[in-house]
């Protein structure tokens, strides 16, 4: 275990040392800008994703989780406040796991 921990961090260190290393024309091309600007989006899709419909053994499925997951967005389309999103999505979570749905 104490071999990963030292690995992860040096690679921690060698990825922020890379940062200081590589040439400012190569960061400020506009593919880079494109992919700078969309990739902390798709990380935090793909976050959500596997949080919500990832199941034991890499199986798909659709649970309480799931369900909170579209009332959130029907909140979101209501535009409603952040934190209103999140209990709302909670709160049908947590209603259908009580009734044993999830």
């Amino acid at each position: 275990m104490w071999t990963t921990v030292l690995l992860a961090g040096v690679l921690s260190l060698l990825t922020k040392l890379a940062g200081f290393v590589v040439p400012q024309e190569w960061l400020d091309g506009p593919l880079v800008s494109r992919i700078m600007k969309y990739l902390p989006i798709a990380l935090l899709a793909a976050l959500v994703a596997v949080q919500t419909f990832g199941g034991s053994g890499g199986s798909v499925t659709l649970d309480a989780r799931a369900a909170g997951l579209a009332a959130a967005v029907v909140a979101l389309c209501l535009r409603a406040p952040f934190l209103v999103v999140i209990i709302v999505a909670a709160a049908t979570a947590a209603i259908l796991r009580a009734f044993g749905i999830g």
